[in-house]
């Protein structure tokens, strides 16, 4: 790939960034992706949905322990629950403080919940399935098709991940995503993501473990979305993706601080694994360091 298209990329997500982005979306199945309880129907919100969506669960749906058993099933033996938080707000008298007046005052809660797939007994409910047209972009699928040791590409369920231990990618249909260019950005995070696999790049982040929201993870997030900003710049739908990403990107480095010397290093990595994927000088396997 021509260093230009780096440099481009380079470029305009620093500006998105500067000017501030778009919230991030995930762009397939929105309608019926969100986690949300099964009982109420009501989706969760904020960082609840992050924490529902990390989980390695297909369905959206989650209960309580109780609304488990209310509905006539029941959770599987040796199956661990998620936290999900809430603002309750009380009376400030209820506190105990004699200092304290009349009003009230949020107090943070949490319950745990189970995905209905760490359950038997509950049939799941039957969501309207989305459709959309898929037309296939060439440049897109040539990079695809030509990425060496390609790992196993599954379609299924309403996640998109990238499991190290079995090499394997698994994206959701490519049909339920809002266009091609959102399908095959997403394909290319993953595929960045497996880059780091021992027979590939043999990148740290992606060999030793770590978890969700560390520092460690989240550089590697930052790795595999500028990996897939770049193959979209170099498969030529970049301006139909890049907002999405750079909004995806802000919300790691908020987590990191704001601290975009991160974004240099992980831009390092992230032009490797876009060069070992289309197979040119400068994939090869390096120093797995920055």
């Amino acid at each position: 790939m021509s260093n230009n298209i780096y440099e481009m990329i380079n470029s305009r997500i620093m500006s998105l960034l500067e000017k501030g982005t778009v919230p991030w979306r995930k762009p397939w199945n929105t309608n019926s992706s969100m986690p949300r309880n099964i009982v109420s129907k009501k989706e969760y919100k904020g960082v609840n949905v992050m924490l529902l969506g990390c989980q390695e669960c297909n369905s959206p749906y989650w209960m309580t322990y109780k609304q488990c058993q209310e509905k006539g099933g029941y959770v599987k033996q040796g199956q661990k629950s998620t936290p999900v938080i809430f603002w309750k707000w009380i009376d400030k008298r209820d506190t105990g403080d004699p200092g304290d007046d009349n009003g009230k005052i949020p107090l943070l809660r949490y319950y745990s919940v189970f995905n209905i797939e760490q359950t038997e007994g509950i049939i799941s409910p039957v969501d309207e399935q989305v459709h959309n047209d898929f037309d296939p972009i060439d440049r897109a699928e040539q990079v695809i098709s030509g990425m060496p040791l390609k790992p196993d590409i599954q379609h299924m369920g309403n996640r998109a991940l990238y499991r190290p231990s079995s090499d394997t990618v698994t994206l959701p249909p490519k049909h339920t995503f809002t266009s091609p260019e959102e399908y095959y950005s997403t394909a290319f995070h993953e595929l960045s993501h497996s880059t780091g696999h021992e027979i590939r790049l043999a990148r740290k982040s992606i060999l030793e473990p770590s978890y969700f929201g560390s520092h460690e993870y989240s550089r590697e997030e930052l790795v595999a979305e500028m990996g897939s900003a770049f193959l979209c710049g170099h498969s030529g739908i970049e301006h139909r993706t890049l907002d999405n990403s750079a909004a995806y990107i802000a919300g790691w480095l908020k987590a990191l601080k704001n601290d975009k010397t991160l974004l240099v290093h992980a831009a390092a990595q992230a032009q490797k694994a876009s060069n070992y994927i289309l197979n040119v000088k400068g994939g090869e396997q390096e120093s797995n360091e920055a």
